[in-house]
């Protein structure tokens, strides 16, 4: 979680300075960061604050998403869209059943 006081705060798009550059030597477009904060990279999510009408992050938090993805002993997975359905289909029958 971001910590406004003990973290370097900024918007996403000026969070892309501060990645390195990738394909035809540009950086992320702010596009990517708004993907990654909203939809994740194998199952892992950029950490992001709302400051007034502007999504943030924070370059810690930057840092902790690129060491997660880097990491494989602390990725985790997605359930697939059929585990999900049986979750779903499991928490609907103990609802009707009062549990």
């Amino acid at each position: 979680m971001i910590d406004l006081h003990n973290e370097t705060v900024c918007s996403l798009a000026e969070a892309t300075t501060h990645l390195p550059k990738r394909r035809a030597g540009k950086r992320p477009h702010v596009s990517c960061l708004y993907r990654w904060a909203q939809n994740g990279v194998r199952g892992i999510k950029l950490e992001t604050i709302q400051v007034g009408g502007t999504l943030c992050t924070s370059l810690e938090a930057l840092q902790r998403f690129c060491e997660r993805l880097t990491n494989p002993t602390t990725q985790r997975s997605r359930p697939t869209r059929t585990r999900t359905r049986q979750l779903q289909s499991a928490e609907r029958e103990l609802a009707a059943a009062g549990l």
